[in-house]
């Protein structure tokens, strides 16, 4: 299966407009009423996917001024597919000029046997927002899990923000202390809002800031929920920090 969608926010007199959303199953989008001013639109995995040989690629672009907040519904589950051809997930996303964009996903689980390769790339202006949250879940429960493979990539106003590649799937690798520690559930945040604040860790969590502005935090934990309250941990140090 191939199956691209489409969404496009723009400022329209001080309102966030939604002006292009176009779905193609299992990417649905889903537009409702936000609060605080900006754009939300759900993203819902309206089928079960991806299964291996899929190719899934979705474009996002906000607007100058514009603001959006694109929210997932559900977990995604990476299955394997009858001939053994990898998945991918392909996110392209666009903050022009004065633009602001939450992207929070809900959580990707790799189930046995798939193998799976995910990719997002972001473009943003020199005084763009990003916040993003990625949750990626080894195995359902008593589950080894397939081969995910991750690459972030970032520019601001055309220089390097972020590059990061991360493949997963070696119990041994999976084991290590230098790696994933044993755990099964490995979350990260990325806020680039023009802030530089201190570095911080804490138990199973880091914070490190970026040269370019912002910050990326990653968490472990042996389950999502866990993960997601070490973010938050690193949201606190934040503010304090």
């Amino acid at each position: 299966m191939k199956a691209s969608a489409r969404l496009e926010v723009e400022c329209r007199a001080g309102r966030n407009v939604v002006r292009v959303l176009r779905s193609a199953s299992p990417l649905t989008l889903i537009p409702v009423r936000g609060a605080g001013g900006s754009a939300v639109v759900h993203l819902l995995n309206s089928a079960a996917a991806p299964l291996g040989g899929d190719e899934l690629t979705l474009t996002v672009h906000v607007g100058r001024s514009a603001s959006l907040v694109l929210t997932g519904v559900a977990a995604t589950l990476a299955l394997p597919g009858p001939h053994g051809a990898p998945s991918r997930a392909v996110v392209h996303l666009h903050v022009a000029e004065g633009a602001s964009l939450h992207y929070r996903p809900e959580p990707t689980v790799v189930t046995a046997r798939a193998n799976h390769i995910a990719s997002l790339t972001a473009t943003l202006a020199a005084d763009a927002r990003l916040h993003t949250r990625e949750v990626l879940v080894l195995g359902r429960t008593g589950e080894r899990p397939g081969i995910l493979t991750t690459s972030t990539t970032v520019t601001r106003a055309g220089r390097p923000v972020l590059r990061q590649h991360l493949t997963i799937g070696d119990p041994d690798l999976q084991a290590s202390v230098a790696y994933l520690a044993g755990k099964r559930v490995l979350a990260t945040e990325l806020r680039l809002d023009g802030t530089r604040p201190d570095p911080a860790s804490g138990e199973w969590w880091s914070r490190t800031p970026l040269a370019a502005g912002g910050t990326l935090s990653t968490a472990l934990a042996d389950d999502a929920v866990t993960a997601l309250r070490h973010l938050d941990l690193s949201t606190a140090a934040r503010s304090t920090g």
